[in-house]
């Protein structure tokens, strides 16, 4: 749905909080060991903001490795489906395609942001973890490219689902270990690996999950989703969208839409988690809707946990 506003002026907000909370949620709830690599990172990531170098090589592999731009693209046979079953009424649509970036998603986009963090500061190996495999593609992708070492994580579960990304991975010269469970488990099984190498390796943090500042990481490096899509808004009708509307798993992509309009009060954000087989059946992946305030990896957040605060596996068709 869109309307015909104003047009506004196009801002990338490069102001970093130094604050590692978000009201009461997130912060580093992490070993002693963990601290000193996390201050050290969150520095880092200050400098290169600002830094016109890491800049310009950044947005040189966003346009010609990544293919940014992506289109804002009218879906015609949808609007026009919603508006012969409404009578005439409903929404325009437009779908934001990711999906044409290199690699067929946006996780690329926060990848080689971070791998060429990992690069600078002289790191040599990089670990991650990966649910429906696309952020461990990237990883794979982004190191490949930058001639640094690549382990990814990942449930076999997801893998026996996700097969042709495991191979994609090996064929850009990652190794993939298998981990019983799924994602996770990856992701303990990826930050025991890391808290076990920290002088050689980086964890390429692929969610806005974990410790401070990874979440603040990847929501700015996804962030150019919705700055794009704001842009193109203005030049296809002038206006903002009425409504954002983005799936929500580990939430890379929904934030990096959503950040963007955050502060504009008409534009509604809404995010969908999989209700698995119904919210009050327990197999469902509602984390938000349904979960409980706890910690874990690293951070606080909405879980799905037991009577003992111990943590529920989610369940959906999907994976990850």
């Amino acid at each position: 749905m869109v309307t015909k506003k104003p047009p506004h002026d196009i801002h990338d907000d490069r102001k970093v909080i130094n604050t590692a909370k978000f009201g009461r949620f997130g912060g580093k709830f992490v070993p002693e060991v963990l601290m000193t690599c996390l201050t050290q990172l969150e520095a880092e990531f200050n400098l290169v903001l600002h830094d016109s170098q890491f800049q310009e090589e950044l947005r040189t592999a966003l346009r010609d490795y990544i293919g940014r731009e992506t289109p804002l693209y009218f879906a015609e046979r949808l609007t026009d489906y919603y508006k012969d079953k409404n009578g005439g009424e409903g929404p325009e649509i437009y779908l934001k395609r990711e999906d044409l970036s290199h690699l067929g998603a946006h996780k690329i986009n926060n990848a080689i942001a971070q791998a060429m963090i990992a690069k600078r500061i002289g790191l040599k190996s990089v670990v991650a973890a990966t649910g429906a495999g696309q952020h461990g593609v990237a990883s794979a992708a982004a190191c490949a490219k930058l001639s640094l070492e690549c382990t990814v994580f990942m449930g076999k579960v997801d893998m026996e689902k996700q097969a042709s990304n495991v191979l994609s991975m090996k064929l850009l010269g990652a190794q993939v270990k298998p981990v019983e469970g799924t994602f996770k488990d990856a992701s303990s099984e990826a930050f025991r690996n890391w808290v076990g190498n920290l002088e050689t390796t980086y964890y390429l943090m692929g969610t806005v999950v974990g410790p401070h500042p990874c979440p603040m990481m990847v929501r700015k490096f996804q962030s150019v989703i919705g700055l794009e899509t704001r842009r193109q808004a203005m030049e296809k009708w002038g206006g903002k969208p009425d409504v954002l509307v983005a799936c929500i798993g580990s939430a890379s992509n929904a934030l990096g839409l959503f950040h963007e309009f955050k502060g504009d009060q008409d534009v509604r954000l809404i995010g969908i988690e999989a209700a698995g087989l119904g919210l009050d059946s327990g197999r469902h992946s509602a984390t938000l809707s349904r979960g409980e305030v706890g910690v874990y990896h690293g951070a606080m957040s909405y879980l799905l946990q037991d009577e003992e605060g111990q943590i529920l596996g989610p369940h959906s068709i999907g994976v990850g």
